[in-house]
């Protein structure tokens, strides 16, 4: 291993380290006092401390928990380790939505952990929709710098009015920014906050080509440290009441210019997927998009027809980076 491979080890396990650190502070909150049982009967089990869960998933049902409460903004995040092994066509989700108020113009803010073969490893997607925008789809996909079955970490979501980030162990990998050209299309309404897992076989390994095998079932994720922080909005009134009394200060209110250099570093090494970028989807990038010509060349690389000229080579099957493996190298 060169001197610039061991100074970049150093310095993600320094990161990893820190975040960590912070993520103990944060005001955890037991399952009771936020959550409750959404789907899955007892494929929903609450340990006896109150405040882990286990959801699985097996041939009968996959499960789900959902918050008390409906919030204006917020911090949100949980703990969360994935099932090991086979794990293709699963997805685990941790997101926030409205979509059981507003059937057509819901806003949803996504984390998706995308199941695997095994040997290839777990991939994080993000999405944000805002008034019902799931024509625009908004996804960008990561690899990780760990194996997210072997351990519990921190996966958390920052809501303003004007920016939405999106957390690993405290490093941001993602920042939506509201811009005038967004329109509704920026989350902007009240909305829940779920925990699932379930069945995507259709689509969540390269595109349905590998599916939920129930032989290695049930696939369970753990859940712990979960934190609710932010404006609960009472369901019939909407009036949002901000709890100002329960502050840490772990909780993030914006990308720091460290956080931003950490958020560059990840992106470069693990992103593989950004719809700014896919020429197949979008003859020009959607409006709020702002291009980095580095990103743009690194997507180009990496996935040449989906980033680069757009169309389909003449006897050659498409390689689409949102359903590719993650990148080999690690962080």
């Amino acid at each position: 291993m060169g001197t610039s491979q061991m100074g970049f080890l150093f310095f993600c396990s320094i990161l990893f380290l820190s975040a960590s650190a912070s993520s103990r502070n944060l005001p955890i909150i037991a399952f009771d006092e936020g959550y409750t049982p959404l789907f899955g009967d007892n494929n929903v089990f609450v340990h006896k401390d109150g405040k882990s869960v286990h959801l699985s998933l097996d041939e009968r049902t996959g499960s789900g928990f959902v918050s008390h409460d409906l919030y204006l903004h917020g911090f949100f995040s949980a703990s969360i380790k994935l099932p090991a092994d086979y794990t293709a066509g699963v997805v685990v989700a941790f997101y926030m939505s409205n979509g059981d108020m507003y059937e057509k113009n819901h806003d949803e803010i996504d984390f998706e952990f995308l199941g695997n073969i095994r040997g290839k490893d777990w991939r994080i997607q993000t999405n944000v929709y805002g008034n019902g925008s799931t024509g625009i789809g908004r996804e960008e996909r990561f690899g990780l710098w760990f194996d997210p079955a072997e351990d519990f970490h921190q996966y958390s979501i920052l809501w303003t009015q004007s920016h939405i980030i999106f957390y690993v162990d405290n490093i941001p990998i993602r920042e939506v920014t509201r811009t005038e050209s967004m329109g509704g299309d920026f989350p902007s309404k009240p909305m829940t906050l779920y925990a699932t897992i379930w069945d995507a076989s259709d689509w969540a390994t390269n595109g349905g080509k590998y599916r939920v095998n129930y032989k290695y079932a049930p696939y369970v994720a753990k859940f712990s440290d979960l934190v609710l922080h932010g404006c609960a909005v009472d369901p019939i009134e909407h009036v949002a009441s901000c709890d100002t009394a329960q502050t840490s200060e772990s909780i993030p209110s914006r990308v720091t210019p460290l956080q931003r250099l950490k958020m560059e570093s990840f992106r470069k090494k693990h992103m593989t997927y950004s719809y700014c970028y896919d020429k197949i989807r979008y003859k020009a990038p959607p409006t709020e998009c702002a291009i980095n010509p580095q990103e743009a060349e690194r997507l180009r690389r990496f996935d040449p027809v989906t980033f680069g000229s757009g169309r389909h080579r003449h006897g050659k099957r498409r390689h689409s980076s949102r359903s590719s493996q993650t990148q080999a190298d690690s962080f």
